[in-house]
């Protein structure tokens, strides 16, 4: 067990912890599937191009691929919105912190399923996990309002959730335009005559296809929130084995250890003035720059001084398992505070190296991140299925709202083979980013925007109840979790 899962077994407690928190992880993720799968299967349900139960089963396969085949950039931007220190309170803190997560974006996710609103869960988590982290810098002595959340990632994350609706509106709209001047067919852009029958071979092939790519895309973004809810857990709760990814090759090792020591040379020599700073009071230092606080020498001597303590961790060590498991968790805090200064500094511009030292800097974040950002193979399988399995229950609600709902006439097959084309693009657009994207919102969106092209009309009620479950969510959600957390807290 200790090869396969841990590279130490926690007690007894800790495993029964564990395991609460990965039904409930897995859980989420299953609704996730049910609560999302509406929208990729919609359009070839609602044009009668499958039958129900062959279109889940479709989606069902191809959001379990999409999960297999994803990466983890989406995963980390939405698990390193959270501060670092907040799962280091103890046992007790970090279960208020995951529970609190959980609970806060389930709940949330069963109520807009069970009402019929296609909302997003991806804006339900990222609310949950941001709500927990302000209020643990509200309840936690000494920590200023928002200090230690991750807001340059909280930056990227809520322009990819607010212009990818957008997106989704304006490139279906013009899609449609563009696709009824070069393709004739009348068939395409009017509601079945017969609402019985199913679309010609050709028309039913396409949307099928997209049908697929959607729910493929659906999986690698998606699954990627679940599989870094999951790592969330573990780090959290069995921070001895996850921390770090202590099965990474002997070459990552090798690569830090040059990485750390060129580094450190490059930022002594961007130094303007020579300033002692302790390794004791590097974190603070650090943290200050990250709230706000302008470059200056000490920063920069602070960055030195942490990369030369990384450096001397990994100098003579021979494999990432030699590390002491009781330092392993100080190891990935103390190398993601640096990595969040070197990065706010590359993106701000506040520190001015030549090309040849802004790679090498470049170098160690990638690096560094390569140690702390991964998932496991059996994360991504147990989410694959979770996500699969969800899928293939639940979809009814959801659909009759995309069908039916959104615009003043039923739905076409030119319309569902753009707004699922569309909706596949912007999401594997996404996945190449490392952005977190809402399958829910792009499809009503590029929907509604088809609709306008078409101009079938919209129906104001149902758009506007989309669009206050999208407004809603994150606010939602937030509060929802802080409570959560200050209850949990007190009770642990």
């Amino acid at each position: 067990m200790e090869s396969v899962f841990f590279d130490s077994i926690p007690e007894w407690g800790t495993l029964l912890a564990l395991s609460v928190a990965l039904f409930i992880a897995l859980g989420y993720e299953f609704i996730n599937g049910f609560h999302d799968t509406a929208n990729a299967v919609a359009t070839v349900i609602y044009t009668r191009s499958m039958t129900p139960t062959r279109a889940v089963m479709l989606s069902g396969l191809f959001n379990f691929l999409g999960v297999l085949a994803s990466g983890v950039g989406v995963a980390y931007s939405v698990v390193n919105l959270l501060p670092v220190e907040v799962l280091m309170g103890g046992w007790g803190g970090e279960f208020a912190v995951i529970f609190a997560v959980l609970f806060g974006a389930l709940l949330w996710n069963l109520g807009t399923w069970y009402l019929g609103i296609p909302a997003s869960s991806s804006h339900a988590l990222i609310g949950a996990i941001i709500g927990v982290g302000l209020t643990h810098s509200v309840v936690t002595p000494g920590l200023t309002f928002g200090q230690g959340v991750h807001w340059q990632a909280a930056y990227k994350v809520g322009i990819s959730l607010l212009i990818s609706p957008l997106v989704g509106f304006g490139v279906a709209f013009f899609a449609l335009v563009l696709l009824k001047s070069t393709l004739k067919s009348p068939k395409l852009y009017q509601p079945a005559a017969d609402p019985g029958a199913a679309p010609p071979a050709w028309i039913r092939g396409l949307l099928v296809t997209t049908c697929a790519g959607v729910s493929f895309a659906h999986g690698s973004n998606d699954g990627q929130k679940g599989m870094g809810l999951i790592m969330l857990i573990m780090i959290g709760m069995a921070p001895f084995s996850f921390a770090l990814n202590l099965r990474a090759p002997h070459a990552d090792l090798d690569k830090i250890r040059r990485s750390t020591s060129r580094v450190y040379q490059i930022l002594i020599d961007l130094s303007p003035t020579h300033s002692e700073v302790q390794l004791k009071e590097a974190p603070a230092i650090l943290e200050g720059y990250l709230s706000g606080r302008p470059m200056s020498a000490e920063v920069i001597q602070a960055m030195a001084v942490e990369t030369a303590q990384l450096h001397e961790r990994f100098r003579t060590i021979t494999s990432f398992r030699q590390i002491p498991p009781e330092q392993r968790w100080q190891l990935r805090s103390d190398g993601m505070l640096l990595v969040r200064a070197l990065q706010r500094a590359r993106e701000n511009k506040d520190l001015q190296p030549n090309s040849v030292q802004r790679q090498e800097l470049h170098s160690l974040e990638v690096e560094f991140s390569t140690l702390i950002e991964y998932v496991s193979e059996w994360v991504k399988l147990l989410v694959a299925f979770a996500l699969g399995l969800g899928t293939m229950v639940g979809w009814k609600r959801v659909v009759i709202t995309v069908g039916e709902k959104i615009g003043k006439a039923g739905l076409t097959y030119g319309q569902g083979l753009v707004a699922q084309s569309v909706t596949m693009g912007t999401i594997l657009a996404g996945d190449r980013w490392g952005l977190p994207m809402s399958t829910t919102h792009i499809l009503s969106s590029g929907i509604a925007g088809t609709m306008l092209a078409n101009q079938s009309g919209l129906q104001q009620k149902t758009l506007a109840n989309i669009a206050l479950a999208w407004v809603l969510t994150l606010p939602a959600t937030m509060g929802l979790a802080s409570l959560l957390y200050v209850a949990l807290r007190q009770l642990l």
